[in-house]
Formats: C-alpha cells, sequence, structure tokens
C-alpha cells in the first residue's frame, strides 16, 4: 500500500485525492484541513481514510505528503510537517509558484526528498466540494525536483502521477514560473482587467453587461477564481509577471497605433498570426488539448428535435461522444453541436443529415 498525506483538501488537493482513490485500490489517503465541513465531506465520501484539523503523527505513515494549501501557506506548513515525515518520505507541493518554496528546501537542506508539483488544470469554483478526479484527466502535471532527489524516486512519482490521468512533464523551477507566468498568471490579470473596464464603462441600466455574450465570457471566466489566490499569485511570481505584463501593454500599444492609422494589413497580420499559432495547439500530435472532431447544425426549436437527430446517427452506426445546446450565436452558426470519437463520423454524420434536409457547419 502507499500511504498519501494531504496538507490542506481545496479544490486541487480534493481533485489529486478523488483521482487516485478513483485509479488506484492500493492507496491510502490521510488528510488535514481547519474546515471542519471539508474533512467530514472527505470522510463520508471515503477520500480521506484518515481527517485532521493539523498536521499530527498519522502523517508519520505517509510515502508522500502533497502541501496543497495556497502559496503563502505552503512554506509554514512545510515547517510544521517535517517533524511527522518519516526518512523516505517525499515532499511535494501543488503552487502554482516554486521559487519561494525552492528557497526554503535549499535552505532547510531537504533537495534529496523534494519534488515540486504544479498539475496545469483548475476551475473558477474553489474548494473540496467542487473537487472531481476528472479535473486532472489529460492535463499536464509539472514535476520540478529539487536537485538531489534520487532518479529512481522521481520516476516514481511521475508513475503516481500518471496514474491520476494527469501527463507528468519535468521542467526547471525558474523556467516554470517564467512559463506559468504567461500562459496562466497573466490570462487571469487581463480576464480581471476585461471585467474592471466593462464595469466602468457600462451604464446606469446595465446594457453591456445584460448583451455580454460568448466571446466576453469565455475569455473572462477565470475572472471568478479565488482573489485571495491570485493576489498571492501575484505577491509570489511578481517580477515574472510584471515583465511580461509590460511585453503585453507594449503590444497593445501597437495594436492601438495601427488601430489609430488604419493599418488594416497589420491588423490582419496580428488577428491572422494569433489564429494560425492558436489553432497549432489543438493540431499538435501530443498535449492536454486534441483535436476537436464535432459539427454544429441547425435545428427547429420544437420537442424532440434533438432526440430525432441523435436517433438518425444511432441508427446509421454513427456513435456520438457529446451532444448539446450552443446557446451563443455570437461566433458561429449551428445550434446544435455534436462530437464524434474519429474524424471519419463527421463525413459520415453530414452527408446522412444533409441528405435528411439538415443544414451543418464544420
Amino acid at each position: 500500500m502507499i500511504t498519501c498525506g494531504f496538507v490542506g483538501l481545496g479544490l486541487i488537493g480534493g481533485s489529486i485525492a478523488r483521482a487516485l482513490k478513483a485509479n488506484r485500490k492500493d492507496i491510502v489517503i490521510i488528510a488535514c484541513d481547519p474546515n471542519e465541513e471539508t474533512l467530514k465531506l472527505a470522510t463520508e465520501q471515503k477520500i480521506a481514510d484518515e481527517a485532521y484539523p493539523a498536521p499530527c503523527d498519522a502523517f508519520t505513515a505517509c510515502d508522500y505528503i502533497f502541501l496543497c494549501a495556497p502559496v503563502s501557506h505552503n512554506d509554514e506548513n512545510l515547517l510544521k510537517i517535517l517533524s511527522y515525515r518519516k526518512k523516505d518520505c517525499i515532499l511535494t507541493d501543488v503552487g502554482s509558484v516554486k521559487t519561494p518554496i525552492n528557497s526554503l528546501i535549499h535552505s532547510l537542506g531537504l533537495t534529496d526528498c523534494f519534488i515540486g508539483g504544479h498539475p496545469m488544470a483548475g476551475s473558477e469554483r474553489i474548494g473540496f466540494a467542487n473537487s472531481k478526479a476528472g479535473l486532472l484527466e489529460n492535463a499536464y502535471y509539472i514535476l520540478a525536483p529539487a536537485p538531489q532527489v534520487p532518479v529512481a524516486k522521481i520516476a516514481e512519482f511521475q508513475g503516481l502521477v500518471a496514474s491520476m490521468g494527469a501527463i507528468p512533464l519535468q521542467v526547471e523551477s525558474q523556467k516554470h514560473d517564467y512559463v506559468t507566468a504567461a500562459v496562466s498568471h497573466l490570462p487571469h490579470i487581463v480576464a480581471a482587467a476585461l471585467v474592471h473596464l466593462v464595469q466602468d464603462h457600462d451604464d446606469a441600466q446595465g446594457l453591456m453587461k445584460s448583451i455580454a455574450a460568448g466571446g466576453f465570457k469565455d475569455i473572462t471566466r477565470i475572472a471568478s477564481s479565488s482573489p485571495v489566490m491570485w493576489e498571492q499569485i501575484c505577491m509570489t511570481n511578481t517580477v515574472n509577471i510584471s515583465r511580461l505584463l509590460q511585453d503585453y501593454i507594449d503590444a497593445l500599444g501597437i495594436v492601438q497605433k495601427e488601430l489609430q492609422e488604419h493599418d488594416s494589413a497589420s491588423l490582419y497580420a496580428f488577428f491572422d498570426g494569433a489564429r494560425a499559432y492558436r489553432d497549432s495547439f489543438i493540431d499538435a500530435g501530443s498535449g492536454p488539448i486534441k483535436k476537436d472532431y464535432s459539427i454544429r447544425l441547425d435545428i427547429p426549436d420544437e420537442a424532440g428535435s434533438i432526440a430525432a437527430v441523435s436517433t438518425l446517427l444511432a441508427l446509421n452506426n454513427i456513435s456520438i461522444k457529446n451532444i448539446g445546446i450552443v446557446h451563443n450565436r455570437e461566433a458561429q452558426e449551428g445550434v446544435l453541436r455534436i462530437e464524434f470519437y474519429e474524424e471519419d463520423s463527421i463525413t459520415k454524420a453530414i452527408q446522412l443529415l444533409n441528405r435528411r434536409g439538415y443544414v451543418t457547419h464544420i
């Protein structure tokens, strides 16, 4: 059996614990969290085999200890857990910033037993109640091991991560902080700034808020994330975020100049370059963002319309992976979106649906 300790059992810690319990039969979980409701829920749902309000002697049985509190609390939690750590136990965290805790690890002489971790997954929802095993599925799980951790220990931890359904990816800690500043931290600042922009420029009737459609909602969804967490991330990865934020401000200044000069060619190149690079995320052969095999079609707003389409496809042996109504008509045509398992199914479905009079869109 493998015993995993969790110091903090929020969205990420809870999702890791759930993924381990869902995918492995050899896992024992010991958890501590100051929230009584979290501990009660974790034990009732049989995610935590033992649950405590703070680190205690029970953690001496742990093979791995996950530090899953907010970034600013992980340092103090690390110090609290040390007296309960057995000799060969691997310490790890899930923080979005690696440099501060790595400095502490070096100062404490723990460079042979710490593997920094960062699951590249999350949600605007917070807390254990919103955690789920599937949150980590096909998500990169970045590993930043301290320099003296044995290779065998790193390999064992990679196996543990892979068993959760995540994709382990080893990255040096300072590079991790720079990369995540670009692809995670800065986007949260941009999203929050856009929300404030609309709030500050809306009229008394809230017209902007009322008609905000898919594009605005998609790009600002992450602005609903925990303000405590993001304030702490900004305070611990300040240099990287500030540097990239200045680059972003400079880039927006260039776009503003092109707008003022009505430079249509440069604006086209700006949008076209962004589209091509963004599409390459999906077309890549590996990684968590897979190619989407889906179509959209127009259906009448009447009872049985969706059932008629799904039945038609099923009778012709075309398997549906997912189906749902598209509520946003701002950026795409078609009100029903159908996702398939294989690319070949798209051609077959389009031919079949078109013969029956449906209008389809890729």
